[in-house]
């Protein structure tokens, strides 16, 4: 008898709590969140051997490039981020996650080193399939 109570009491909130807020006029709709998405940027270095014979110079851009991409890291539109060790020269890449083509652009130009026009980069949609939480 216990367990046919208890049945109806969950079956009776399952079903009136849902009627009662859909029937609430000060309910406010829920927010609508534009869908993000995703974009493999490939930062193409001068050289392939640019990360054993940097200059100085040089070195001092990637250094404002890795403090940029840092900051851009905390916002959360960085998923991940680093040098790719290709046998036939390194370079870098990072996952970003936008809501617009043109914000993740702008993200990949605002890079020190592409702006000084050291670096390169390729920015190509992506499609997620599996993401890690």
């Amino acid at each position: 008898m216990k367990r046919i109570y208890l049945l109806l009491v969950l079956l009776g909130s399952v079903v009136c709590v849902p009627a009662v807020r859909a029937q609430d006029s000060t309910a406010k709709p829920a927010a609508v969140t534009t869908p993000k998405l995703r974009f493999l940027l490939k930062l193409v270095p001068p050289r392939t051997t640019f990360a054993n014979d940097m200059t100085p110079e040089e070195g001092k851009l990637i250094r404002q490039h890795a403090d940029y991409w840092k900051a851009q890291f905390a916002t959360g539109c960085v998923l991940i981020i680093g040098p790719v060790l290709d046998p036939k020269g390194v370079w870098g890449m990072a996952v970003l996650e936008t809501s617009t083509e043109e914000e993740a652009r702008t993200l990949a130009m605002n890079d020190p080193s592409v702006k000084a026009g050291l670096n390169k980069v390729e920015l190509l949609p992506m499609e997620l399939f599996l993401m890690k939480k």
